[in-house]
């Protein structure tokens, strides 16, 4: 896997590209849209109370994306979430190049077609410059996190970052990937 170019990215010099250049009509193919990067993100609220939350969040989140994720802190205090300035509240890892493409591949071949009674991502999480916003109630729906050593199913979410310049040439672009999304 050293040397190995990710299966997605293959595709998506070989068919993708292609496909986008024709029906998008774009002449140059550096100017077709890509992938720019993948964040990971979970925020836990219950860290504030357990301090084992983080600790096993940022190993699952290793789990899942390959890549050791970064512990975020709040920015300032609010009392009435009882959080004070520079507490510990969640977890994120950016993903990008190959990483990224293996992540991505493992999301849609693996991962979503394991949710209970799944019937497709929503259309609408786009957000008018290209970016795909996708929600996940459980983090143990990936293989490589082992549900028994898991206290409490955590909640996790997925930006998608493209070079698109509209929601509709990301939709082509993540749908030409393989994206499952909602029939409308």
């Amino acid at each position: 896997m050293a040397n190995e170019k990710p299966r997605l990215k293959i595709k998506y010099e070989k068919e993708v590209l292609p496909e986008l250049q024709k029906t998008l009509g774009i002449k140059n193919k550096m100017a077709v849209p890509n992938l720019t990067k993948i964040i990971i993100n979970s925020g836990l609220g219950e860290a504030k109370t357990d301090n084992t939350a983080i600790e096993e969040m940022v190993r699952d989140i290793a789990l899942i994306s390959g890549q050791k994720p970064m512990i975020t802190k709040s920015k300032k205090a609010i009392s009435n979430f009882k959080i004070r300035k520079g507490m510990d509240i969640g977890v994120k890892v950016t993903l990008r190049k190959d990483m990224m493409w293996y992540f991505l591949d493992r999301l849609v071949s693996v991962a979503l077609p394991r949710v209970k009674d799944f019937r497709g991502v929503p259309v609408n999480a786009f957000d008018g410059q290209g970016n795909y916003a996708l929600g996940l109630k459980e983090h143990t729906i990936f293989p490589e996190v082992d549900a028994t050593k898991v206290s409490k199913i955590r909640g996790l979410q997925v930006i998608i970052c493209t070079s698109a310049d509209n929601n509709d040439q990301a939709k082509s672009l993540l749908s030409l990937l393989g994206m499952p999304f909602q029939k409308v």
